[in-house]
């Protein structure tokens, strides 16, 4: 018995050695869809603008008021932010091409005075739209959790608005009214997870970026947000030391085993274990998206001709995932083996 499993295993590892290793293809796939420098330094100044028209609209209409303080968060603290796929849209008679970034900038309102005793989560709505309302020609949108200014090139900035007493802060949620919740909070968790394995930050990237490609596909069913593919990922990941492209499938295997198990993403902190699927509407559209990433990564991994193999990751990635070469890997490899390994090195155990 143990002499067949043996020899089993050598077949098996031995047509896994032959197969393409598209590291450098996923190192350069990185390259297209991280956040360049010079876009950073221009999104940081479009929140540099609005943050001082919100202060200057506090100080000169609601100087007895707590004034505001600000606090980046979300995907640019992270450096998971990506570049998204440019979009045409009509403009007049006019077709242009826009970017949608998604940047959140949070505003804190630091008091001593419980819910109760304070103004209502409506009435800071409303200040802040005022304050950034004609930042650009477009109307801000007043949501639930946030107040989104809309920039003409694509790019929004979602302000969502804090009461800080003590140490956790409570969100203005429109519907329903204080809500604990830190952003910080989540940003330190995954930025530890980051610090103990950098691979994390690169399998975020490629979830978003195949997020992206999606979306870009089919506008009439969005994946889940971002920050679920983040907490899905980081939740679930399993990394290969110097191969993105094992790692990111057996990531995505994991994913898809636990979602079997509860289709749910539970928030990690404040307001911890809350289900952020619970109202995602299209379900069975992202597990067959997923199923169908999972069937093509799995033969991208089984294709010894870069080529080929390249050709199964851009069905999901877009063609920003650069094409190989129409050659076979001929360097023998051991990190092929690494395909085989069982899902271990998860960032905790489930």
């Amino acid at each position: 018995m143990k002499a067949l499993l043996f020899q089993n295993t050598l077949k098996v590892n031995f047509n896994l050695i032959t197969m393409a290793n598209c590291n450098e293809h996923f190192q350069k796939y990185n390259g297209e869809i991280r956040l360049t420098d010079s876009r950073r330094k221009n999104l940081k100044g479009s929140r540099k603008e609005l943050r001082k028209k919100v202060r200057r609209w506090f100080k000169e209409n609601k100087p007895d008021e707590l004034q505001p303080k600000f606090s980046g968060q979300g995907s640019m603290s992270m450096d998971t932010i990506i570049n998204p796929l440019p979009r045409t849209i009509k403009d007049g008679n006019e077709e242009i091409k826009v970017l949608y970034y998604d940047v959140d900038d949070g505003i804190y309102f630091e008091g001593d005075k419980d819910a109760k005793d304070r103004n209502s989560t409506a009435t800071y709505h409303d200040w802040v739209v005022k304050a950034v309302t004609g930042h650009t020609d477009k109307d801000p949108i007043d949501k639930n959790t946030c107040v989104r200014t809309l920039f003409s090139d694509g790019h929004h900035i979602d302000e969502p608005i804090y009461y800080k007493k003590g140490d956790t802060p409570e969100l203005a949620h429109k519907r329903d009214g204080w809500v604990e919740s830190d952003p910080k909070a989540f940003t330190d968790w995954f930025n530890d997870l980051a610090e103990k394995n950098p691979q994390l930050r690169l399998l975020v990237r490629y979830g978003k970026g195949w997020f992206d490609f999606r979306e870009f596909e089919n506008e009439s069913k969005p994946m889940p947000s971002g920050l679920i593919i983040t907490i899905l990922i980081a939740e679930n990941a399993v990394y290969r030391k110097d191969r993105d492209d094992i790692a990111l499938k057996e990531t995505l295997l994991a994913i898809q085993t636990k979602l079997k198990r509860s289709f749910e993403c539970n928030r990690p902190t404040t307001p911890k274990g809350e289900n952020l699927l619970k109202d995602y509407a299209h379900k069975d559209y992202f597990i067959d998206c997923l199923a169908k990433f999972i069937d093509d990564a799995t033969k991208a991994l089984q294709e010894k001709n870069f080529k080929k193999a390249t050709e199964y990751w851009r069905k999901h990635l877009s063609e920003r995932f650069p094409l190989g070469e129409d050659k076979d890997d001929t360097s023998n490899s051991s990190a092929g083996l690494g395909a085989m390994i069982p899902p271990t090195t998860r960032p905790y155990a489930e």
